[in-house]
Parts: C-alpha cells; structure tokens; sequence
C-alpha cells in the first residue's frame, strides 16, 4: 500500500515510476518524521494460542437506568447483544465461539488464526468497534419506543488460553459468573418488586445467603422455581457456526415455457446460531466437536 503510494506521487509529480527521475521522486517521498514508526510496540501474540476478546458494557449500571432496562433481565438488550456479537462474528470469521452474558461478550479467535497478523491491538479494537458501532445501529430494532439518549461505551481485553482445557475452563467460568448474578438478581428484584423491600433492605436480606437459601426465598415467597426461569437467563447465549438450511423463493424460466415461475429452491448457508444450554459439562463439546478442531 506504501508503495503504491509513493508511485501515485511521482506520478502526480510527473514523474513515471520507472524514469531515472521518477526514482529519484521515490526516494525522496521517504519523510525524515518516518522515524516515529520505530515507536510502535510489537504487539504480536503467542502462536498456537486460543485468543480470546472480551468486551465489557461500560457503566452500563447507569445506561440501563437511564434507558429503562426490565428488572432482572431485558429481553430486548440481551437480544440486542447477541445481535452485535453475531454482526462481529460474520465481520471476523476466524472467530470459533464466542459467548455472552449481561453487558458482557467473548469471543473466541481460532488456535492458528492469522488474522491481523496476530496484533493483539488489532483483535481488540477491531472487535470492540464492530460491537460498539452495531449496538448503535441495532438499538432502534430493538428498543422501538425507547430513544438512544447517548451512545454506549465498551471495554475490551485480551487473554490467551494456550489449551483447549484452558479455553473450556474460561468459558465454564464465564457461564457459571451469568449463573450467580442471575440468581442474585432475580431474588433481589423479587423482593424489591413484589415483597416491597427497599433495594437497601433487599441488599441486606441477602448478605451472606447461600444458592439454597436464594432458591428457597424465591419457591417460599413468591412461588417461583428458579429450574424454570428461561436458559438464556440462566445459561447465557452461545454462538458457534452451523450450517442451516434456507428455502428461498426464484424465478425461473422453464424450457418451452413463455412465463418465469416462481419455485422454492433449498441451499445450505453457514449461519451464526444462538444457543442457550450447558457449556460446562462435557455434551456440548462431545456434540460439536469442530469448534476445538485444530484444523477448524
């Protein structure tokens, strides 16, 4: 790319790239502040290394107050988020799994990926822009009656898993997180909307109660057995490839046939598919086991 850059200035300056003067224009397009390049840091990750990407909403305790979020769990924003993640996901196909939760998304970029040349700065930013810019852009299709007030802000990190049982154990932790705070949550905003504590008061009737003592309050209190609360809500989102059959409607024209016709043909497609089930036991893994492939 430089170097089409330089020979677009010869040109501009009259010079052919392959004139005596013409050279003489290339050397001299080389700028004495080109030094500065020698400041950048070499950013390049560890080969043969799962890279993971997670991003993190920014203040989103406050987006969600100010933008009228359901209590305990947003439909619209959880689905939003898995939207943004999908739109990374279709944007940077080396990604393997990703996975999301909350505020928050992983997402998984393959052992031997290339992409970028491994720059971890590179992975970063590109991912937490997509997911950024996307979130902006969904928002409307999500939150129809409910207005942008201000643009959301997004965090991300990156953090190398050198082996599978690594990147299992990462996810498995992810998943088990969404499962304590959405216990927390549901009881906490139970009490608060409908045992009529104040959320102080609710805090405190929590402090130091065990998983058991949280399902207890919600099956004696409020008739709820949390094993039926919906998976997106207790197991997070998973996506990962899959390959899925559309039917779609063409127009054709048969052989001595004057008019086209419409028939429905069936073609198989590569889609980003939501799931909502168990990451950390071994059936998911057993029943895909493409996504740790090293040549996947």
């Amino acid at each position: 790319m430089l170097r089409c850059c330089r020979a677009a200035a010869a040109i501009a300056a009259g010079c052919a790239p392959g004139s005596p003067r013409g050279r003489r224009g290339l050397a001299m397009a080389k700028s004495k502040f080109e030094y500065v390049r020698d400041f950048e840091a070499d950013d390049t990750v560890l080969p043969n290394c799962w890279i993971v990407v997670r991003l993190d909403g920014r203040n989103f305790h406050r987006f969600s107050e100010q933008h009228e979020f359901k209590k305990p769990n947003d439909d619209r924003a959880l689905h939003l988020m898995t939207k943004c993640a999908q739109t990374v996901m279709q944007e940077l196909e080396d990604i393997a799994i990703a996975y999301g939760q909350s505020d928050e998304y992983s997402f998984v970029f393959k052992k031997k990926s290339r992409w970028f040349k491994r720059r971890a700065s590179k992975f970063m930013t590109h991912v937490v822009s997509q997911f950024s810019s996307s979130y902006v852009f969904y928002w409307k299709d999500y939150f129809k009656d409910q207005q942008l007030l201000y643009p959301p802000g997004f965090d991300g990190r990156i953090v190398l898993y050198p082996s599978n049982q690594n990147l299992k154990d990462y996810l498995s932790w992810r998943q088990a997180d969404c499962h304590i705070n959405n216990l927390y949550n549901t009881v906490f905003w139970m009490l608060v909307q409908r045992g009529g504590l104040t959320p102080v008061q609710a805090q405190e009737r929590l402090r130091g109660t065990l998983a058991g003592d949280k399902n207890e309050i919600l099956f004696s209190e409020f008739n709820i057995n949390y094993n039926n609360e919906p998976l997106m809500y207790r197991k997070g989102t998973v996506l990962i490839w899959q390959k899925v059959n559309e039917v779609i409607t063409k127009k054709i024209k048969l052989p001595k046939e004057e008019e086209e016709k419409e028939v429905e043909v069936t073609r198989t497609k590569t889609k980003v598919v939501p799931l909502h089930c168990d990451i950390i036991g071994d059936q998911f893994w057993e029943e895909y086991p493409e996504i740790l492939a090293e040549d996947s």
